[in-house]
């Protein structure tokens, strides 16, 4: 189906960054076996995250994403909502483009889309060898 992308702060990717990032998100999806169903990004503030995160996960702590699954058996749908300010502090913090944070976070989102967790050191690991691998595929 598709990847959609809505602004809830003044940041935009251009129409040609949009369809490249969605191609990519969808091909990440196939690859692993499961149909893209809607998958739609929400960048936003901190703020607006932190309300998010302490009124649905009642957490009451800054993040740089956070994913909400609606998939149902091999059809990936989500809605993945993304603090660009976060990416931001972050690309700086990491010493990594701005695109490059961003493509990670993207990708995070959807790894937990298709049913990859972060809560060990272990899954951690596993997570991010496989957000290296699909950036590669992105920014190279």
């Amino acid at each position: 189906m598709a990847v959609y992308y809505q602004s809830e702060n003044t940041f935009s990717l251009s129409q040609e960054e949009e369809i490249r990032r969605g191609n990519w998100v969808r091909s990440v999806i196939e690859e692993s076996g499961f149909d893209c169903g809607e998958v739609t990004y929400i960048f936003c503030s901190d703020e607006d995250l932190l309300e998010i995160n302490q009124r649905y996960l009642k957490h009451d702590t800054y993040t740089d994403i956070i994913t909400f699954d609606y998939g149902q058996g091999r059809l990936i749908s989500g809605d993945i909502f993304i603090s660009t300010d976060r990416v931001i502090e972050n690309a700086e913090k990491f010493k990594v483009h701005f695109e490059h944070e961003l493509a990670r976070v993207m990708i995070h989102g959807v790894l937990h889309l298709l049913g990859m967790d972060d809560h060990t050191d272990e899954d951690k690991q596993n997570m991010r060898t496989e957000e290296d691998r699909h950036i590669k595929i992105l920014i190279d």
